[in-house]
């Protein structure tokens, strides 16, 4: 059937030019992301307990942990950097956190200019947040 694609293609047509206009005013107006978007990561410091889960369970290894022994002999949590550049956003080291302290987050205005800033330290990026009154 030599027509049936073409008249398929030009129902698909139609159909958006006479339906609803569906473009979005991006810089003025911040998309509706759908519920599970996952654009990046977010870390609360202070459910931390530097057991090293997640960075054992990251595919690329981005995740470096730093940690030492505070009162009462527990690890307090030193420093967390992630390489963002290597992660794929799989979300596996969110499913192996056992308390929850890092999280996906649907922040998705991560342009930068240099590769170096690709790397982040969570701790710092979680004091951010904060301070603008946003979910860590």
């Amino acid at each position: 059937m030599f027509g049936k694609g073409l008249f398929t293609g030009l129902g698909i047509t139609l159909k958006r030019m006479l339906g609803p206009n569906i473009t979005e005013f991006y810089p003025e107006e911040m998309p509706n992301l759908p519920p599970r978007t996952r654009s990046s990561m977010g870390l609360d410091p202070e459910k931390c307990i530097s057991c090293n889960m997640c960075a054992n369970a990251c595919p690329n290894k981005v995740i470096t942990i730093t940690s030492e022994k505070g009162e009462s002999n527990k690890k307090v949590l030193k420093s967390y950097r992630m390489d963002v550049g290597r992660c794929l956003f799989c979300g596996l080291c969110t499913e192996a956190c056992p308390t929850g302290a890092l999280h996906v987050t649907q922040q998705f205005e991560n342009a930068i200019y240099e590769a170096d800033e690709l790397k982040w330290d969570m701790i710092e990026r979680a004091g951010k947040s904060r301070g603008r009154g946003e979910q860590a």
